[in-house]
């Protein structure tokens, strides 16, 4: 099992992933100020709710260790039960957290559809049934090998495009073609801890995308994914979509070392999502400079 420290609240909550809510709420924030829609109060706001949607994910993830763990709880002896009991309750209390996270950032969502309209309604019911199914029963996707796919659609587009509509811009095909770069990013932060976690989930049975292509397979996509990053970026800025494209070079320094870790066999994982976010954090920097400047 994992140890019970791994289910510790903020642990839990993985907060290297902020990157993910902050970088994808704040590229359509900014595309909708660029275009005159909202405020920077306003887009405050969004970016806090796409952060509570994120920790909502990440701690209500775990709740798929429980049945497990208490299996396991069941056939070992008195002696382990004490550090089998600890963890069963950090993950229940986690996922009460999760589901409040949950309804704060629906309740925040609400609140912007009065103003908005219904077209936001229906991106934050297909955004909260998306975080809350990731992990659970019936659907559970991410063991269904759907994770980095849909994380590329839930947590990246509409997430961009949905932030754009919650300032009261228009969703346009502009601002969808703007969140590749974004949304691959975040199919890439999952595929990382994917691929850390191959061997746990293989021993497990949890069909992650990884584990269903096997760990080579899922090392080339990594880079391929990484590498579309960048091309993606190159054809925004051809398209005119992305004022700047040459400062985008600066974050490469970023990717050397979650591209290294992917695909070097053997290699070191342990710190691959955390090295992925920190790469998603400095390239939405980047990203955002030019729109940024345009505004001030």
């Amino acid at each position: 099992m994992k140890p019970a420290g791994s289910y510790d609240f903020i642990r839990a909550m993985r907060p290297f992933t902020f990157s993910v809510a902050i970088a994808a709420c704040g590229l359509g924030t900014v595309l909708a100020l660029h275009q005159g829609y909202g405020s920077v109060w306003l887009a405050l706001l969004i970016i806090g709710a796409g952060i509570l949607l994120q920790a909502a994910v990440n701690l209500v993830n775990d709740h798929a260790d429980l049945p497990l763990l208490e299996e396991q709880a069941r056939e070992v002896g008195a002696a382990h039960q004490e550090q089998y009991r600890a963890a069963i309750s950090a993950i229940r209390r986690n996922f009460r957290w999760g589901m409040t996270f949950l309804g704060f950032a629906f309740l925040i969502g609400l609140g912007l559809v009065w103003v908005q309209g219904w077209l936001l309604l229906v991106l934050i019911i297909v955004g909260l049934l998306g975080a809350y199914f990731y992990s659970a029963e019936p659907v559970h996707y991410k063991r269904r090998g759907l994770g980095v796919i849909l994380v590329f659609w839930l947590m990246g587009v509409l997430l961009v495009g949905g932030s754009a509509v919650a300032m009261g811009a228009p969703l346009t095909v502009d601002v969808l073609l703007i969140s590749i770069p974004f949304s691959l990013l975040t199919s890439l932060v999952l595929l990382g801890n994917e691929l850390r976690d191959h061997a746990e989930d293989q021993r497990h049975g949890l069909r992650t995308l990884t584990v269903r292509i096997g760990e080579w397979r899922a090392r080339q996509l990594f880079g391929l994914m990484l590498g579309a990053v960048y091309a993606s970026s190159l054809l925004l800025w051809w398209g005119g979509l992305l004022p700047w494209a040459w400062h985008l070079a600066l974050s490469l320094p970023l990717a050397w070392p979650p591209l290294r870790a992917a695909w070097q066999a053997g290699a070191d994982r342990s710190q691959l999502p955390q090295q992925t976010g920190r790469l998603f954090a400095g390239f939405g920097l980047l990203f955002l400079m030019p729109y940024l400047a345009r505004l001030f």
